[in-house]
């Protein structure tokens, strides 16, 4: 096609739409016009039982006719022929019966003036009546027709039921309906909600509950299910996914409205179950209000910004519509990738992204004087507990006195976040003690500085970088057995949309000196997650235990001893006093001593010792 036909294109798409719109609007003027008449003359009709002369329909045709100017002046001006509002909706029916019903009283009020009426005085209501019914009815009419024409093609469409008419399965439904070269055909819908049986929505009936899920399949021929319950246990996604697999159908599942709330549902939502919608807990974000006005106008920063917290914070914290969003790391390709995941594009050439070392301290300090941010998110750590276990050093340099010269630098900020970890709460790990003096530093600048200065704890971040998760991913792709080290251990799991949901959340509502930590439910055995990626994989893998690796828990602990569950703004929220540390205690740490030697001196930072981690590893609890 030559360029000057492409060019064309859209022109002519334009003229072509705007000769539509004009077309139905003198359709829907003369059909109102015939409506008034036609009423009018209806309604006399009746008044005079059916017995009318031909003087007496020709007055009613006429003043039909002259309420229908009526009707159309005023329509003009309330703009409802001008595509105000959606043809069919409930909006526009509104704006039409008002019309309808100004101009039925303008005509009765006129009318009343006449001693000698030519029609009878209840012409006007009656007619109106008539007439409204007439021109809702073409309406209707028309949007039914319209959307038979936007139904995707059942020849080419897989056919497929809905699993949960709520407010996204309904969502769901009418975007499916509404895109004729889709690939999915709602042809039923299920739900254990007893109210909705037999609710049809868009002309998809319900059929049935979670037992009636084979039933439903074969009755309609579906190839695909997709589940559309917010919030679900886990429990209920794997026993309709089991009985959809069974039935000879896919599994397919919308993701949670929390991790859709940047745009409309759509049919590019639907997606394969991931583990973690199989996991055994309830999603808790969705009770979780938010007030953007904390963030809204206001220059803001996150640390470790290209990491699987950062990144998720950065993401959600444009939506707030911040004054400015500063992104540092010291990792040049995560900025890259995140600068391309938020902008779709990449050329490290804006100065929102700021590539920096924590351990550079006169660089960190000069940042922050040169940027002056308000609210800080410091995410950037080390986190493998392992390594940081052989290297001890690199956790003091970074965890412990790269978070030192962070808030040392921000003496002057109204409100910051330190993300810290559930291993904090009795750490026995150099990951948990690290993380804990955090915590104790980020107290101490709260009760010497005047801004807000808190920290949030939460567990392990599901599918993030190094997570059991992408790690098991990666034994599966590659043949490998999933190792686990403990049959029975156990942690708290989380997505990162929670985590990030939970770090905007201590901005809101954190408190000085507090560490903030989320109700997780119940903790997940990883010995289930292994089992459920096994079951989703395409040939069989086994499971390899490989025991407890130095500083790991058999079972992660929320709260630490002497912390006490204490919710007094959110039930779903703790708020933990975190005792203070002098940072002049941290400043004798020698990240070059021997490895045993900084691990005991970062334990009695903590106020912990060695004999009691060594039990907790052991499995044995502490004393409470």
């Amino acid at each position: 096609m030559p360029p000057e036909a492409q060019r064309d294109q859209p022109m002519q798409a334009t003229t072509a739409g705007r000769a539509r719109a004009h077309r139905r609007t003198a359709t829907f003027l003369v059909t109102d016009v015939l409506a008034w008449i036609g009423g009018f003359a209806v309604a006399g009709w009746a008044r005079y039982e059916l017995d009318l002369t031909t003087g007496q329909v020709l007055a009613a045709a006429g003043l039909g006719a002259v309420a229908a100017g009526l009707h159309v002046g005023i329509g003009v001006l309330r703009r409802i022929y001008y595509g105000r509002h959606p043809l069919g909706s409930v909006e526009e029916v509104r704006g039409l019966a008002g019309t309808t019903a100004s101009t039925a009283v303008i005509a009765l009020i006129a009318l009343l003036a006449f001693a000698d009426r030519p029609v009878p005085a209840s012409t006007p209501l009656v007619g109106g009546a008539l007439a409204l019914l007439s021109m809702l009815s073409l309406r209707l009419l028309h949007r039914h027709r319209r959307d038979r024409a936007m139904r995707p093609n059942v020849r080419s469409a897989a056919p497929v039921l809905l699993f949960g008419l709520g407010e996204a399965g309904q969502g769901l439904i009418r975007a499916m309906l509404s895109d004729p070269k889709g690939r999915y055909l709602p042809v039923g819908a299920l739900d254990d909600d007893p109210d909705k049986r037999d609710l049809r929505i868009a002309g998809v009936r319900v059929l049935g509950g979670r037992h009636d899920v084979s039933t439903a399949i074969r009755r309609t021929g579906a190839t695909a299910l997709i589940f559309s319950v917010a919030n679900a246990e886990a429990t209920l996604i794997r026993q309709i996914r089991e009985a959809t697999l069974n039935a000879g159908a896919s599994f397919k599942v919308l993701p949670p409205v929390r991790e859709l709330v940047d745009h409309r549902i759509t049919v590019r939502d639907v997606r394969d179950v991931q583990i973690s919608d199989l996991l055994g807990r309830r999603q808790v974000v969705c009770d979780l209000t938010l007030d953007d006005n904390v963030l809204t106008g206001r220059r803001v920063l996150v640390t470790g910004a290209g990491g699987s917290i950062g990144s998720e914070l950065c993401r959600q914290i444009m939506r707030a519509n911040p004054g400015e969003l500063m992104m540092l790391d010291r990792d040049e390709s995560a900025l890259h990738g995140l600068q391309m995941s938020l902008t779709g594009r990449a050329l490290l050439d804006g100065p929102e992204l700021i590539l920096a070392d924590l351990r550079d301290d006169e660089g960190v300090r000069r940042i922050m004087r040169q940027r002056r941010p308000e609210i800080v998110f410091h995410a950037a750590a080390l986190k493998h507990l392992t390594l940081l276990e052989r290297y001890p050093g690199e956790a003091v340099k970074t965890n412990v006195w790269g978070t030192l010269t962070v808030l040392d630098a921000c003496r002057d900020v109204a409100r910051f976040v330190n993300i810290s970890t559930d291993k904090a709460a009795d750490p026995i790990s150099v990951l948990g003690y690290s993380k804990r003096i955090t915590e104790m530093l980020t107290a101490h600048t709260a009760a010497n500085y005047p801004g807000t200065f808190l920290s949030v704890r939460f567990g392990n971040v599901l599918s993030s970088r190094g997570s059991v998760v992408t790690a098991f991913q990666r034994q599966i792709e590659s043949g490998q057995p999933l190792t686990v080290t403990h049959p029975d251990v156990t942690r708290y799991l989380m997505t990162v949309q929670e985590a990030v949901h939970l770090v905007l959340q201590a901005a809101n509502i954190g408190r000085d000196g507090e560490a903030l930590v989320l109700d997780m439910g119940e903790p997940v055995r990883i010995d289930d997650i292994a089992r459920r990626m096994i079951e989703q994989a395409a040939s069989p893998v086994e499971i390899v235990y490989t025991g407890l690796r130095p500083g790991e828990k058999l079972h992660e602990d929320l709260l630490g001893s002497g912390e006490s569950d204490h919710r007094p703004l959110h039930p779903l929220i703790s708020h933990v006093k975190v005792p203070v540390l002098d940072p002049l205690e941290v400043s004798g740490l020698d990240p070059f001593d021997d490895p045993a030697k900084i691990i005991d001196q970062l334990a009695r930072l903590c106020g912990m010792h060695r004999n009691t981690a060594l039990n907790q590893k052991a499995g044995i609890p502490l004393a409470r």
